[in-house]
C-alpha cells in the first residue's frame, strides 16, 4: 500500500496528513478555509487518491501559514507514499478546460523540485483564500514531494474558474504520473 501520514506542529499551525494513493477518493479535509478545502478535495478525487488532511492555524492573522504549510505536510506524505518510485509512469500532463478558462499542467516526479507558475489572478481573494497563495501552496507541495511541476492558465475571465481548473488539472495529471505501469524506476540514471 502506498500510504503516509505526518504531522507537523509550529507556533504558527498544526497540521495532519493522511494519504494513500491507491485509494477510493475519499477526503476528510477541515483547514478552517472554505475554499482551498473544495481545491484540496478536487485535487484528491481527480488524482483518485483518498486524502485527510486536518489543519488548524494562526486565521486571526491570515492564511498564508495554514496554506503554505499543508503544501508542506502533504508534500512529505507524497514522497513517503511514492516509495522508491518503482514502476511508476513518473510523468502526467492534461489539458483542462473549465467554462472559459484553459489551464495546462505538466508534472514530472523526478526528484528535482521546481515550479513555474504562469497565472494571470486578479481578484486578491475568494472566500477567506488568497489567490496568491496557490503558487505558495504549489510550491511548498513540490519542494517537499520532489516535483518539478508547470502550470499555465492559458487564458480565461473568471478567477475561481483558473483555480478550479489548476487544482483539478494538477489531480489528473497527478493520477498519471504515479500510475504504476511497469516493474522499472523510469530514469535512465538508476534512481530518482
Amino acid at each position: 500500500m502506498r500510504t503516509a501520514k505526518k504531522r507537523r506542529t509550529t507556533k504558527e499551525s498544526d497540521i495532519f496528513v493522511q494519504i494513500n494513493l491507491d485509494g477510493n477518493n475519499s477526503t476528510e479535509i477541515s483547514t478552517g478555509i472554505g475554499f482551498f478545502d473544495h481545491m484540496l478535495e478536487l485535487f484528491a478525487f481527480h488524482a483518485g487518491i483518498s486524502l485527510k488532511l486536518q489543519a488548524k492555524g494562526d486565521l486571526q492573522v491570515c492564511d498564508h501559514h495554514t496554506v503554505e504549510d499543508c503544501g508542506i505536510v502533504l508534500g512529505e506524505c507524497i514522497k513517503e507514499a511514492l516509495g522508491d518510485k518503482k514502476g511508476i509512469h513518473r510523468y502526467g500532463s492534461f489539458l483542462l478546460p473549465m467554462d472559459e478558462a484553459l489551464v495546462q499542467i505538466a508534472l514530472d516526479i523526478s526528484n528535482r523540485p521546481y515550479l513555474v507558475y504562469d497565472a494571470e489572478i486578479k481578484r486578491e481573494m475568494i472566500g477567506s483564500f488568497s489567490c496568491e497563495m496557490v503558487s505558495e501552496f504549489l510550491r511548498a507541495l513540490v519542494n517537499q514531494a520532489g516535483i518539478t511541476l508547470h502550470v499555465n492558465v492559458l487564458y480565461g475571465e473568471n478567477d475561481h474558474h483558473k483555480i478550479e481548473a489548476i487544482f483539478k488539472g494538477l489531480g489528473r495529471a497527478f493520477k498519471q504520473a504515479i500510475c504504476i505501469t511497469s516493474n522499472e524506476l523510469p530514469s535512465t540514471k538508476g534512481m530518482l
